[in-house]
């Protein structure tokens, strides 16, 4: 194969390129063929949560009982607990870091194109939080101060007194339940306590409840106080008669009427019952390396987890089993204690068993819970913020238009300061933009979808100015071979030689730059990264092959007489 063939070869392999990533990026242009423009036009950019809308969640993680120099690797390692539980949940490239409020340390989630923001609270909080502690006493720390409680009760009374005066000047009953009591059986159905008999609830709802003057359908005008707080009650019907039940023996009986009520809680303030101060001794579900469903030897009756530590939490269980032979240990499993056995010897294999009375399916769904991983640290939902996607829309409509127009400005100025060359740089560009948008299309299937964020499409932008950029060295150094008396086409080939050098240095630094932010960048810098190391290795092929193969076909010899065609007047003393 010629010289010549093998450029026609590579020019219609850049021609086959560009028909192909310009059908990806704009399908639109086969729509009369109808089942080729369907499958085109099924292949979309995956879009972050700030172009497509999304849930983002703030936790704060309790490094309380964590030594401080080991709190960086804590955080780490429940961050990518986090990314093991998302990525199970099917969310695409979720932005998954940590970062710091104060002196808190805090766990941010970001879910693009998620909407039900309470699945994926789920989805998050279900991962259990296992740890071992060992007794300390009796906690006296929580204890409230009486003063405290009776001046928060007070406030309490205060509160529930303004409510009642709402709901007798006629504000919706239901709504006031929801948005104020503190009865978790009832808020959610609008306080709403269904029927019952006398004798059924405390006797103080029984002497309001019952009496023949409150009617159906009224509230109750005073507050109604019991051991749990106060209450306002709303009588809504009855059934049933008041008189009573005949037994089989002719025995007076119970009452059969029922009474249909709704109420409202406003919850007093108590001291918690004293109990045990469990310490935490720093074994938690991080040093678990695997859990199994055990059934002992009952059978289906005593369902257990059995569970096995990795080496660093077997030689820490060995030494907390040592010094607390004879003493309880605690097993706490998403702060709920199951189970506090005494230790009768040291355990020194680092195996153990976590008993609670689990039914099978429980049991499995903590054994894989905790095989995907244990939460190394604790933490509390402190933000939640549902990102609309009508704004992520229009953000992404003003990147795109800024970035039309930049492009165009660009395409215009290439062509007026080196005309045909310039002509030849933009289609390469197009081609350019092509292959970027069909790699962000295509990605979907592969291992390593990428996601397109507005930090993102800052770094297509920046890596089409570093394009530009490349086709300018080349043209320039094309430009000076030329004014040395060199024909066209060894001005070309000169001019790439002489270019390469530049262009690689400084692409190679951009690429060592992005690779940095990738690594040790957290949230949309990575976006940004992550696209700036695309284009960049993008526009170095677009510069080296098309460009290249798009001038050498395209400039021949026909232009060594028009040759301002090209922006370019021969030195006549050459």
């Amino acid at each position: 194969m010629t010289s010549r063939q093998k450029l026609l070869f590579r020019f219609t392999l850049v021609i086959i390129l560009a028909l192909a990533v310009g059908l990806i990026s704009y399908p639109q242009a086969v729509r009369f063929i109808p089942p080729v423009y369907e499958r085109l036009n099924a292949l979309k950019i995956n879009l972050g949560l700030d172009l497509q809308g999304g849930i983002h969640l703030e936790y704060k993680a309790d490094t309380s009982q964590i030594d401080s120099a080991k709190i960086s690797d804590a955080m780490q390692a429940l961050q990518d607990v986090i990314e093991r539980r998302i990525n199970a949940f099917g969310v695409a490239e979720p932005v998954i870091y940590t970062t710091k409020s104060g002196s808190e340390n805090r766990l941010v989630v970001e879910l693009a194109g998620v909407k039900d923001i309470n699945q994926a609270k789920k989805q998050i909080g279900e991962t259990p939080f296992l740890e071992f502690k060992e007794e300390g006493g009796v906690d006296e720390s929580k204890k409230i101060p009486k003063e405290v409680l009776d001046k928060l009760n007070a406030q309490a009374k205060q509160k529930a007194d303004g409510i009642l005066k709402k709901a007798l000047a006629g504000e919706d009953f239901a709504s006031l339940a929801k948005e104020n009591s503190e009865d978790p059986g009832s808020k959610d159905n609008g306080g709403d306590l269904g029927f019952f008999k006398k004798g059924d609830l405390v006797p103080e709802f029984d002497t309001v409840l019952f009496d023949p003057n409150f009617k159906d359908g009224t509230i109750h005008p005073q507050l109604v106080e019991t051991q749990f707080g106060w209450h306002i009650i709303k009588r809504i019907e009855q059934r049933g008669e008041d008189d009573p039940v005949k037994s089989p023996d002719g025995d007076n009986g119970a009452s059969n009427l029922e009474i249909h009520s709704a109420h409202i809680l406003i919850a007093k303030k108590a001291n918690p019952a004293p109990e045990a101060n469990w310490v935490s001794t720093g074994l938690t579900g991080k040093n678990l390396s695997n859990a199994a469903v055990d059934f002992g030897n009952q059978g289906l009756s005593e369902t257990k987890i059995a569970i096995e530590f990795d080496q660093e939490g077997t030689k820490l269980f060995a030494e907390i089993t040592k010094r607390n032979i004879g003493k309880p240990l605690a097993i706490f499993l998403d702060g709920m204690l199951l189970q506090a056995p005494n230790v009768q010897t040291e355990i020194t294999d680092g195996r153990a068993e976590i008993t609670g009375n689990f039914t099978l399916e429980e049991a499995k769904k903590h054994v894989r819970d905790l095989k995907q991983g244990s939460l190394p640290v604790p933490i509390v939902l402190v933000g939640q913020q549902s990102v609309e996607a009508s704004l992520g829309q229009i953000s992404l409509e003003k990147s795109l238009k800024a970035g039309m127009i930049g492009f165009i400005i660009v395409v215009i100025f290439m062509i007026i300061y080196y005309r045909f060359l310039g002509i030849v740089a933009s289609l390469a560009l197009l081609i350019y933009a092509g292959l970027m948008i069909s790699i962000f299309k295509l990605s979907a299937f592969s291992p390593w979808q990428i996601t397109l964020t507005l930090p993102g499409i800052a770094g297509f932008i920046l890596s089409i100015g570093m394009a530009v950029d490349a086709n300018i060295l080349i043209f320039e150094r094309t430009k000076e071979e030329i004014k040395r008396g060199r024909n066209i086409l060894g001005a070309l080939d000169e001019g790439f030689k002489r270019a390469w050098t530049s262009i690689r240095d400084g692409n190679v630094s951009s690429l060592i730059t992005a690779v940095i932010l990738i690594e040790m960048g957290t949230g949309f810098v990575k976006g940004f990264a992550v696209t700036l190391v695309i284009g960049v290795l993008i526009s170095m092929f677009t510069a080296v092959n098309i460009s290249r193969t798009l001038l050498k076909v395209l400039v021949g010899e026909w232009i060594e007489d028009k040759l301002w065609l090209i922006g370019v007047k021969k030195d006549k003393n050459v």
